[in-house]
């Protein structure tokens, strides 16, 4: 019996997830998850590549021991990291997380030499410390020289199961150094980080058969014969693929670690207005652009959660926070102390402090103060969002983690006045399994695809209460233009 698994890959956890449509409906089952995260080795912050292959073969065996002997296969991950790999095939050393210091001042000194304008004229891609540009702008260079591939995360674990290299678009577009209208690497930005076009193994699209996983693994793991499809394997192109989105009018918010907020478009839109606003045309799934903005998320909980020694669960914590009085703060969820500073909760505390706000000292006004300074932040990036592509939105599909939120889904209903429809949660693995399944012709498109995504899964609607918080949305905006980084901010990005 044949069957579709997405081995979906968070920058916290991994899974893999069965999937076969029966009786018209889309079923999906978690077949294994595991954790991920980095360590400091040699000065770095790095992923344990190799824990993360073993668990995918852990979880293949169990998909075995299920009783399915055929499968297809797509991968997808996080984005912008690398992994550099030597003349004998061979990694060269594990990968180093984008949330690592090296690349926090690599903007600044790689701009001085090309204008931010002009790089952002060539890629449309939004300006970030983390983009593998400024990754292997800061990278050793003897290591760079080294290297026979550069392959990114999804690529990398798709080129040990089968053998076979590739650069799948919608995860490169994310290096910020692919070209808009060439559709390829950029010749000038290659030879500002000291890389060569052949160092990258040939761009692909979305849907295209990698090949068999390797019979040598077969001889060291009990797996099914497994087939690999690169599906789209930037986790937010999946999510996309995986939004039930219907009518021309949606906008789309994938919220999990990170919240990835924006628009399907048929073509780039990287014009002045885009630019001022640093919005990002990372490629999607069949010929689409996804026009998002890259806004922190769910993160700034997690640490609360973690730094609490787990003793809430999310949902507690969503409890406590639904008890507290609303709109105590303003807290800017982008400013970059918070991507990741020693002691999150203590760096909330500081910021509202230096800001003269309120004090945040239960596990209830931290966490409220963060959802409801998340959806500010949607509800402000939504009518942005509709300004610059000239277009009314009229629903918001949440899909991810955050869209089982129900306070934060309903204040960002109310707060930019529009319909939030809030599910699936489990998209991004819904997005990789529909690849797979139009390549294979199980699906017909699409199209056809988020219909039955519509059909197979419950959905929840937030209508929006205009009368809710009137004017909360206009004094948010005021503190936003006021709010500026401040010497203990940058100490803290110092220190991450």
């Amino acid at each position: 019996m044949k069957a579709y698994v997405a081995v979906d890959i968070g920058a916290s956890s991994g899974r893999l997830m069965l999937g076969a449509v029966v009786d018209g409906q889309l079923q999906i089952k978690e077949v294994h998850r595991f954790k991920n995260g980095f360590k400091k080795e040699n000065g770095h912050d790095r992923w344990q590549i190799d824990h993360i292959i073993d668990e995918i073969f852990a979880g293949l065996e169990k998909v075995k021991k299920m009783g399915y002997t055929l499968i297809d296969m797509g991968i997808d991950t996080w984005a912008v990291d690398y992994v550099l790999v030597g003349a004998d095939g061979k990694k060269m050393h594990d990968p180093v997380s984008y949330r690592d210091a090296r690349t926090n001042s690599a903007i600044s000194k790689l701009t001085s030499e090309l204008p931010k304008s002009y790089i952002y004229e060539k890629t449309g891609i939004q300006f970030q410390n983390f983009n593998t540009l400024y990754q292997l702008y800061t990278e050793e260079r003897d290591d760079l020289a080294k290297a026979d591939k550069i392959l990114m995360i999804p690529d990398y674990i798709g080129y040990v199961l089968t053998g076979n290299a590739v650069t799948e678009v919608t995860n490169a577009s994310t290096t910020q150094m692919l070209n808009l209208r060439q559709g390829l690497f950029d010749k000038d930005l290659l030879k500002e980080v000291n890389v060569a076009q052949d160092q990258f193994p040939e761009l692909v699209e979305s849907g295209t058969p990698l090949g068999k996983i390797s019979h040598k693994w077969h001889m060291k793991y009990d797996i099914p014969d497994t087939d690999v499809i690169t599906v789209a394997t930037h986790d937010t192109a999946s999510a996309v693929v995986g939004t039930p989105g219907l009518g021309d009018h949606w906008a789309f918010l994938s919220s999990g670690t990170w919240s990835l907020l924006g628009a399907e478009l048929n073509t780039p839109e990287n014009g002045q207005d885009a630019f001022k606003e640093n919005y990002t045309n990372e490629w999607g799934a069949y010929g689409t652009y996804r026009f998002l903005k890259n806004i922190m998320g769910l993160w700034i909980v997690q640490c609360i959660k973690r730094e609490l020694k787990d003793q809430y669960s999310f949902n507690e914590l969503a409890e406590m926070a639904d008890k507290v009085a609303p709109f105590r703060v303003f807290i800017d969820v982008n400013d970059k102390r918070f991507e990741n500073p020693k002691s999150m909760i203590k760096e909330l505390q500081q910021y509202v402090a230096e800001t003269g706000q309120a004090k945040l000292e239960t596990p209830g006004e931290l966490t409220r103060a963060v959802y409801e300074n998340l959806a500010l932040y949607y509800a402000n990036e939504i009518q942005k969002l509709s300004t610059i592509i000239a277009d009314p939105i009229d629903t918001l599909n949440i899909v991810g983690g955050g869209s089982n939120v129900t306070l934060m889904n309903q204040l960002t209903a109310d707060l930019a006045g529009i319909k939030v429809v809030a599910g699936p949660s489990e998209a991004t693995a819904i997005g990789n399994l529909l690849v797979q399944m139009i390549t294979t012709g199980a699906v017909k498109d699409v199209v056809a695809g988020r219909k039955l995504i519509r059909e197979s899964f419950d959905l929840k609607t937030y209508q929006p209460n205009a009368t809710a918080y009137p004017d909360v949305l206009t004094k948010y905006k005021a503190f936003m233009k006021t709010a500026k980084p401040t010497k203990a901010a940058e100490k803290s990005k110092e220190a991450v």
